[in-house]
C-alpha cells in the first residue's frame, strides 16, 4: 500500500466561533491564539475556549495549533510553562514559539513548530531548527518558489507556508517601527499597522519623489493559482493568514483553497487530506468578494514591481465598472451590473483619496448612494461590501459531517445494531426485546430505514441502512430512536479515543548555530534563551531591541521590498542617478533613513532622532 503524502490546509482562528467556521468550511487545521504570548494580542482566546475549539476539531481530525509566538521576559517564563502544560493536557496538536527560552523548559512531549519570526529564510537557520527539535518550520513569505525547492532537498522537517492573506512589508520578528514610534512591540503582540500608514519619499536635496502615498503598504497574498507547484516544490501545510479576520472571510477563503486542495488531491494518488468529513457549501467562494487590498504573488516567482497597495490601505473589493454619467444623486455605470440596496461601493476622487458609501436604492441602471459628491464619470467603481454574498454565507454557513453505516441486525435476544465510519471504527449494541412480527413487513423495513438514517444534531451523514432479518418484527420508533441514539453516542466515544495525536519530545542539543556572535534581530530578552544560544556555540549575544534603553541609530525594518525598485532606479538594472539618502517622512514629519543592500537586494529602514523635522506650525 502506497503511503500517501498528507496535505494540510491551515486556517486562523481569531476566536472559538472562527475556528468552527474554518473546520465546517474544510480546514484541516486551524491556529488559535493563547490567553497570553501570541503575536496578535487583539486576537487572545480563554483556555476553556480553546479545549472546547480542540473538541469540536478533533472529531473531525483536525488539529489545533497555539500560537506562543512573542518574545519573552524572565518574569513570565513559568506562566508560559504552565499554559504549554495545561495545553498539552487538554489536547492541543502542537505550539507555535519564536523564543527559544521555550526549548530549555522540561515541557511534555508537544510538537513545536518554528514561527516564521524565527528568521525561516536562511537553509542553515532552518536546518538548525531541525536539529534542535522543531517538528516543523513556517517559511519567510519572500522566499521564491526555488529557494523553497532547494530548502526542501537538504531538510525532512515539514514546511509550512503563508498562500492568503496581509503580508508583513518588513522580515517576520525584524520590525521594531511599533516599539520605536509607540513603545508597543511586535514581537509582543502590540503591531501598530505603521506600515499602512502614509508616507512621502524625500531625496538628499529635501525633494519629493513620491508624495503622501503608502509606500510600505503590500497588497496582500493570494496564491490559489500555484499551489501545483507549492506542493510539488514540497510544501506541508498550506496557510491562510487572518487572526483578526471574521466568521465571514474565514468561511470564504477556507472554503475556495479547500476546493482547489481537492481538486489537486483528487487527480494525484500519492496525496491526501489530512483530516476527514465531508463539505457542504451552497454558495460560490469568491476571493475578490472579501477582504483585500488587491492580489500579489509576492516574490514567488522572482521580483515585480507592482506589489504595493500604493493608494490605499483598505479593501478596494471587486471592480464594477467605469462611471458613465453621474446625476445629482444617481449615477450610472458604462456596463449593467447587479447592485443591491446596502451594498459598499468606492472609488478614488481626483486627489487620489479612496471613498466610500452605501447604495440605497437601485432603478434600473440608476444607482443611488447616500454619499456622491466627489464621484465624477470616467471613475472606476468598487464593491467593497456584497450584501447578496454576505447574507449567503450567514445564512448558509458551510456544514461538516462524518460518514456513517448503520446495520441493523436480527440477534437470538432482539436486535443487534451496528454502526460504523470510514477510518475503521466500528460499534455495535444489542437490545432484548420480543419480538413481535410485523403485520406489514415492507411498511415496516421501510420504518427502520428511516429512523436509523436520520442523525439529528450530530454531526455524522448516515450514508447506507443495511437491514437483515429472518423475519421482519415490529419496533416502535422510540425503541429505534433510542438505539440510534445510543450507537452513535458509542461511536463518538471511540473516535475520541482513537484520535492519534503527533507527539515529540524535545531532547537538548548543542550543534553548532549558523552564527556565534547575535545582535538584537535575534530578540534574545531573556536568560533561559541566552543559555540556549550559548550552548549551541554562540559567544556574543546582544540584548532584544524591545529592552534596550538606547536605540539610537538602530534598523528598526528589513524589506524585500525596495523604493528603488518601484521608482525604476535599480542598481542592478544599470546606472539610474539618484540622490540618495533617501527618507520616508511622514504626516508629522518624523523621517526615517533608507538604506540599500543592493548585495541581498534588501530595503533598510532607519530612525534617528538628530535627523528627524518636526513640522513647522503655520
Amino acid at each position: 500500500m502506497v503511503n500517501k503524502r498528507k496535505i494540510e490546509l491551515l486556517s486562523p482562528a481569531k476566536d472559538y466561533d472562527c475556528g468552527v467556521a474554518a473546520i465546517n468550511a474544510g480546514a484541516d487545521a486551524v491556529y488559535i491564539g493563547g490567553p497570553k504570548f501570541g503575536a496578535r494580542k487583539d486576537a487572545s482566546n480563554s483556555l476553556r475556549n480553546i479545549i472546547s475549539l480542540i473538541e469540536y476539531a478533533h472529531q473531525f481530525r483536525v488539529k489545533v495549533y497555539v500560537t506562543i509566538n512573542t518574545i519573552l521576559f524572565d518574569n513570565e517564563l513559568e506562566e508560559v510553562k504552565s499554559l504549554i502544560e495545561k495545553l498539552y493536557a487538554h489536547g492541543a496538536d502542537g505550539i507555535i514559539i519564536q523564543d527559544m527560552a521555550i526549548l530549555e523548559m522540561d515541557l511534555p512531549p508537544i510538537k513545536i513548530i518554528a514561527s516564521t519570526q524565527c528568521d525561516s529564510q536562511d537553509l542553515k537557520k532552518i536546518k538548525f531548527l531541525e536539529k534542535a527539535g522543531f517538528g516543523r518550520v513556517i517559511l519567510a513569505r519572500e522566499l521564491s518558489l526555488e529557494e523553497i525547492k532547494e530548502i526542501r532537498k537538504s531538510t525532512n522537517v515539514e514546511l509550512e507556508t503563508f498562500v492568503h492573506g496581509a503580508l508583513c512589508v518588513c522580515m517576520s520578528g525584524r520590525c521594531y517601527f511599533s516599539e520605536l514610534a509607540a513603545k508597543k512591540s511586535a514581537n509582543r503582540g502590540h503591531c501598530q499597522q505603521l506600515c499602512r500608514f502614509p508616507y512621502s519619499l524625500v531625496d538628499a536635496e529635501g525633494k519629493v519623489l513620491v508624495k503622501n502615498k503608502f509606500l510600505l503598504s503590500l497588497k496582500d497574498l493570494n496564491l490559489s493559482k500555484d499551489l501545483d507547484d507549492l506542493i510539488e516544490a514540497g510544501i506541508d501545510s498550506f496557510k491562510i493568514e487572518g487572526r483578526l479576520k471574521d466568521v465571514d472571510y474565514v468561511s470564504n477563503v477556507t472554503y475556495q483553497y479547500r476546493r482547489k486542495l481537492d481538486r489537486i488531491i483528487k487527480r494525484n494518488p500519492t496525496l491526501e487530506k489530512a483530516s476527514v468529513g465531508n463539505i457542504e457549501v451552497d454558495w460560490e467562494p469568491d476571493l475578490e468578494k472579501t477582504f483585500n487590498r488587491e492580489y500579489t504573488d509576492y516574490f514567488l516567482r522572482g521580483r515585480k514591481k507592482d506589489i504595493l497597495s500604493i493608494d490605499s490601505p483598505k479593501s478596494k473589493g471587486k471592480l464594477l465598472g467605469k462611471v458613465k454619467t453621474v446625476s445629482a444623486n444617481y449615477f450610472i455605470l458604462e456596463k449593467g451590473v447587479e447592485v443591491k440596496n446596502n451594498d459598499g461601493l468606492c472609488f478614488f476622487d481626483r486627489f487620489g483619496n479612496l471613498q466610500g458609501s452605501n447604495v440605497i436604492k437601485v432603478f434600473g441602471p440608476k444607482i443611488y448612494l447616500n454619499d456622491m459628491a466627489k464621484l465624477e464619470a470616467g471613475m472606476e467603481v468598487y464593491r467593497n461590501s456584497d450584501v447578496e454574498f454576505e447574507k449567503q454565507i450567514k445564512s448558509k454557513p458551510p456544514k461538516r459531517t462524518i460518514s456513517v453505516y448503520f446495520e441493523v441486525h436480527e440477534s437470538d435476544a432482539g436486535v443487534m445494531v451496528r454502526v460504523f465510519d470510514d477510518e475503521g471504527n466500528d460499534v455495535s449494541i444489542e437490545k432484548s426485546m420480543e419480538k413481535v412480527l410485523a403485520d406489514n413487513k415492507e411498511a415496516a423495513l421501510e420504518n427502520m430505514r428511516l429512523q436509523f438514517s436520520k442523525s439529528g444534531d450530530t454531526i455524522y451523514e448516515v450514508k447506507e441502512v443495511k437491514l437483515f432479518f429472518a423475519e421482519v418484527i415490529f419496533m416502535k420508533i422510540s425503541i429505534m430512536n433510542a438505539l440510534r441514539r445510543e450507537s452513535l453516542e458509542k461511536l463518538d466515544a471511540l473516535r475520541k479515543e482513537s484520535y492519534v495525536r503527533e507527539e515529540r519530545k524535545i531532547k537538548r542539543t548543542d550543534h553548532q548555530y549558523p552564527l556565534n556572535k547575535l545582535d538584537y534581530q535575534s530578540n534574545v530578552s531573556n536568560a533561559l534563551a541566552e543559555k540556549f544560544y550559548e550552548r549551541h556555540g554562540v559567544i556574543n549575544i546582544e540584548p532584544a531591541y524591545e529592552i534596550q534603553t538606547d536605540k539610537k541609530g538602530k534598523k528598526i525594518m528589513t524589506t524585500k521590498h525596495c523604493l528603488r525598485h518601484y521608482l525604476g532606479k535599480c542598481l542592478k538594472e544599470g546606472d539610474k542617478a539618484i540622490k540618495e539618502p533617501l527618507y520616508l517622512v511622514n504626516s508629522k514629519g518624523y523621517k526615517y533613513l533608507l538604506r540599500f543592500d543592493c548585495r541581498n537586494c534588501q530595503m533598510e529602514v532607519y530612525y534617528d532622532p538628530e535627523k528627524t523635522i518636526e513640522k513647522k506650525s503655520k
